[in-house]
């Protein structure tokens, strides 16, 4: 079988982000992958509801999406309102995606609350990145989904390139 992978609505070009607007990745492989049928696309917060533009949104205190499966942090907008509950619902769905297409990478967005997976931000709204990753990522790592971030696709090319249709390191 071959390899799926599991992407960011918003690298696929689609205007899905908090502010409305998309961070398309374009690369050989994405377009290579499209073509070839790989590519499962979706934006976690709209597969729970939520809307697009919405208020952004940062896991709190510092901490990361592993705290918030966990309990032990939540996901605020910068209005004050709490959407942890939303962000759990679209990790479940991605994961649920995952699941069921046979997606066992994802390469999604950093820097996300669900998304990110090599950094996020500090949840203050300052700006200021942290090393971490959102609800999404974490959900997924969790369950066995090899996830890069946009910034990691050479990575993904190069753990994916020996794939010959047979399955990916042993997989089928």
């Amino acid at each position: 079988m071959t390899a799926r992978i599991l992407v960011s609505a918003c690298l696929m070009g689609h205007a899905v982000r908090y502010d409305g607007a998309s961070k398309p990745l374009i690369h050989p492989a994405v377009d290579r992958w499209r073509r070839e049928g790989r590519l499962v696309t979706i934006c976690p917060e709209m597969s729970a509801g939520m809307p697009v533009p919405r208020p952004p949104a940062e896991i709190e205190g510092g901490r990361t999406g592993a705290d918030v499966l966990a309990g032990r942090s939540r996901v605020l907008e910068k209005t004050g309102g709490d959407v942890t509950s939303e962000f759990r619902r679209a990790a479940e769905n991605a994961l649920a995606l995952a699941r069921e297409t046979n997606c066992r990478f994802a390469l999604l967005i950093d820097g996300s609350p669900s998304c990110g997976s090599g950094f996020i931000y500090d949840g203050r709204f300052s700006g200021e990145r942290i090393a971490g990753e959102g609800v999404t990522a974490a959900l997924l790592r969790a369950n066995g989904v090899e996830v890069y971030s946009d910034r990691e696709i050479e990575t993904l090319v190069a753990r994916i390139g020996g794939d010959t249709g047979n399955g990916v390191g042993g997989w089928q």
